[in-house]
């Protein structure tokens, strides 16, 4: 991809030393006649400046700057992540009710909470395990933060079978659902359907129950839903979060989330 982006990049600039040469589409534009070259430059026969002189002059410029490539390439990363954000914002105002109150979604901490944390986590991400950490100190130490745990099971059959489970157990007994969680994404080794059934049936469901929901079409629906919000996202990794209009990609750590619920907090009070 870098390669590319120095690729177009040299092309550009090329292009851009191309017009302010006169050379356009094709076509030698004569020099001044009565301009002599200067003593430090190579005139060029009949005054006129082609293809491959225009080449040489960019070449040999961008060869002893070589950090205007860097500088290019790191202003075009600046922009893409300018539209990535405001593409978000707008995926976030349409589709606000999908993402912060999805009925298919787990709730943690205050259901009622004045804030909301949406996290797109799989039970076999090792990142989401550390983070899992973050999420129960944000909630014990703020008791009107709302946290959404949205499944998104992109790592494998064994994590989609065990998203199967959770969904089946949260619709049965979404009071328990914290403490699955928890225990699941907490466990040793990988999430499977089997050891996440064992975790459902010490918490008290009933297995041919349990078993009967999992095979609820909603499950997969919902499924559907959460990878379009991803993609409309740009989400393609867990964990990722939404607060307030913005994506965290990543597990950044506490300290980073706790600031972003401040500040949504801010907003929600009419003070961002």
């Amino acid at each position: 991809m870098k390669k590319a982006i120095l690729v177009s990049t040299g092309s550009l600039v090329v292009a851009l030393a191309m017009l302010g040469a006169g050379f356009v589409a094709g076509k030698r534009q004569p020099a001044i006649a009565d301009t002599p070259p200067a003593a430090n430059e190579t005139a060029v026969a009949g005054n006129q400046l082609g293809r491959e002189d225009v080449e040489k002059i960019v070449r040999d410029y961008l060869l002893t700057n070589p950090e205007i490539m860097l500088e290019v390439q790191q202003a075009l990363e600046v922009k893409r992540q300018d539209e990535e954000r405001a593409a978000n914002v707008a995926t976030i105002e349409d589709s606000r009710a999908d993402i912060f109150n999805a009925a298919y979604d787990g709730v943690v901490g205050n259901p009622d909470g004045k804030v909301t944390i949406v996290e797109f986590y799989d039970y076999n991400c090792g990142f989401c395990k550390r983070a899992q950490e973050d999420m129960l100190a944000l909630t014990e130490a703020d008791p009107d933060l709302r946290f959404v745990l949205k499944e998104f099971p992109i790592l494998g059959p064994d994590s989609q079978k065990a998203h199967v489970v959770s969904m089946a157990f949260r619709a049965m007994a979404p009071e328990k659902y914290g403490k699955f969680h928890n225990q699941l994404l907490g466990g040793e080794g990988r999430a499977t359907e089997e050891g996440a059934i064992k975790i459902a049936l010490a918490l008290g469901a009933d297995e041919a129950k349990l078993r009967e929901e999992m095979k609820n079409p909603a499950i997969a629906e919902a499924f559907s839903k959460t990878y379009e919000l991803a993609n409309k996202l740009s989400i393609t990794g867990t964990p990722s979060y939404v607060v307030g209009n913005e994506v965290i990609f990543g597990a950044l750590g506490k300290d980073v989330l706790a600031e972003k619920i401040e500040a949504a907090k801010a907003c929600v009070d009419g003070a961002c």
